[in-house]
């Protein structure tokens, strides 16, 4: 696996978990930040061949 791939799966690994503390914690904005996040993270692994398995919050 080369560096990109190892990174954009980490990032997406994490903000994955930011999101669901985002979630439990009630914390309504951040949810809305992480989502964000996470979709702009999946759109650039799809657009580079990364294959990502979607999690839900």
């Amino acid at each position: 696996m080369d560096a990109f791939t190892t990174g954009i799966l980490d990032r997406i690994r994490e903000t994955e978990r930011d999101l669901r503390r985002a979630v439990e914690t009630g914390d309504e904005f951040l949810v809305e930040v992480e989502e964000s996040e996470l979709e702009d993270l999946y759109r650039l692994a799809a657009e580079h061949g990364v294959p990502v398995l979607r999690q839900t919050a």
